[in-house]
């Protein structure tokens, strides 16, 4: 598979597309555009973030903000809250247990079931 292929079936930002399976985890990509993913954690799971294209805004409730750049990645430790946001689109790749809700404990209108996120 190409990655850039892949994100060309990805229109929608904030809605993550399940393009490949690893024993129990999930290989994920999301466009992101602005703030709307919200505060969050996730008690059970770490998170990986690969930054394909663009730059991402990471930021860890009592932790210094940090801006991830193309080729960067980053591994959220679970039960940390954090959040992500781009001032312009950028092109991400996740890693992600297949229990994992990509909004954690948090429930809103970007929200996507594994169902959604397989379609």
């Amino acid at each position: 598979m190409n990655i850039k292929e892949a994100f060309k079936q990805v229109r929608d930002c904030f809605s993550p597309k399940i393009i490949g399976e690893i024993n129990d985890v999930y290989v994920k990509i999301v466009r992101i555009n602005g703030d709307e993913v919200p505060w969050h954690k996730h008690e059970r799971e770490d998170e990986f973030f690969y930054v394909i294209e663009g730059n991402l805004l990471f930021e860890m409730e009592d932790k210094k903000s940090f801006t991830m750049n193309e080729g960067d990645f980053f591994v959220v430790k679970r039960g940390i809250v954090h959040r992500v946001s781009s001032t312009e689109e950028c092109k991400v790749l996740l890693v992600e247990n297949k229990m994992t809700l990509h909004t954690g404990n948090v429930k809103t209108e970007i929200t996507k079931t594994i169902e959604e996120q397989l379609t």
